[in-house]
């Protein structure tokens, strides 16, 4: 039999944390690109801006005004998605099932300045923001209801990001959502059958192989997983293994906010544009149990494929069968880590 090319062959991989698979197709990256390209984003975004309804002192689109906040601000989300007060009794009738939902949404504001990314803001301000992550986590995950609270950031227009001002949102519910359930089953059975973390013995196995590797600090390491579904998706893992972000100490935050802010500059240098993402912090659950299979870690799912306004889209075979990428997880990891670890808007 004919040993598998992970550069040339078709194959798939299989996602330790969720049970599922992704087929890869790296031959494909040589056919020609007639499909659609989206405009890209060459503009500079002014420090304020007067009809930003996530500017300090400005009004929201709710009818509430914005304090003029110096750093950081966290406020319900005036159009939330979940509400706290709402029904949560069950429906069935016949096969169709459903149950009401309860639940808080925020928006977190990043930074007062309009103008700035994650990228761009200096460690110490993302510093902030981690803080204001980890006591959000605390505070919603201390209700009685709240089982689950995912925190994480839409970015670019091509993302459905509604505003340009840097802000991510959190969402708080009262049942644990599919992706959660599915990384708790797998770590789970993991840390049932050995004891330890699937997510520390995974990051052992890419530390030393070594291919995957983005960056890395004393505390985190960036890699591209092996079974990444987007084309430049990352994820940040701490080394040592905690349930949560609460759970970091002072030298782990401030280590997380320079990992968190090296990688997204390395986003933006890929194709010098403001990389689009959707980014989340995957952590245990609040529902009360003390959950010691759970490895926090932050997962980036970018949609740019070949240059600053070609998309991948998840249509067709993603859509009715499994998740399809071109690009190796390998590859991706090599383009990242031989980026610049300066923003290129303040290189010269």
């Amino acid at each position: 039999m004919q040993s598998l090319d992970f550069h040339e062959h078709p194959h798939r991989r299989y996602n330790i944390l969720t049970g599922e698979w992704v087929l890869v197709s790296p031959h494909r990256t040589k056919r020609p690109w007639q499909g659609k390209v989206e405009k890209a984003d060459t503009s500079r975004k002014a420090s304020y801006d007067a009809t930003c309804y996530l500017c300090p002192g400005n009004e929201r689109a709710g009818g509430f005004q914005n304090p003029n906040y110096p750093d950081t601000f966290v406020f319900t989300n005036d159009f939330a998605a979940l509400l706290e007060v709402s029904s949560d009794a069950p429906f069935q009738q016949g096969l169709l099932q459903a149950k009401g939902e309860r639940g808080i949404c925020k928006v977190v504001c990043f930074s007062p300045n309009h103008g700035l990314t994650l990228p761009q803001m200096e460690v110490a301000a993302i510093g902030k923001v981690i803080e204001l992550w980890q006591a959000q986590y605390l505070e919603l995950g201390a209700i009685d209801f709240i089982q689950h609270v995912q925190i994480f950031e839409n970015k670019g227009e091509i993302m459905g990001c509604s505003n340009p001002h840097p802000h991510g949102q959190i969402w708080a519910q009262s049942t644990i959502p599919q992706e959660t359930r599915l990384k708790t089953i797998q770590q789970k059975q993991y840390w049932k059958e050995n004891q330890r973390s699937l997510l520390g013995d995974y990051l052992a196995q890419e530390l030393k192989e070594g291919s995957r590797i983005v960056l890395e600090n004393e505390e985190f390491v960036a890699l591209v997983p092996f079974w990444a579904i987007w084309p430049y998706e990352a994820m940040i893992i701490p080394r040592r293994p905690m349930r949560h972000i609460a759970e970091m100490n002072e030298l782990e935050k401030n280590a997380f906010a320079q990992i968190l802010k090296a990688l997204t500059i390395r986003f933006d240098n890929l194709f010098e544009t403001s990389f689009p993402y959707s980014a989340g912090i995957h952590q245990a659950p609040t529902d009360g149990l003390e959950h010691p299979e759970w490895h926090w870690h932050m997962s980036f799912y970018p949609p740019l494929l070949r240059s600053a306004t070609v998309k991948k889209f998840m249509v067709g075979y993603e859509l009715f069968a499994e998740p399809q990428r071109d690009v190796t997880a390998e590859y991706a990891a090599e383009r990242l880590r031989g980026l610049a670890e300066i923003h290129y808007s303040a290189m010269v």
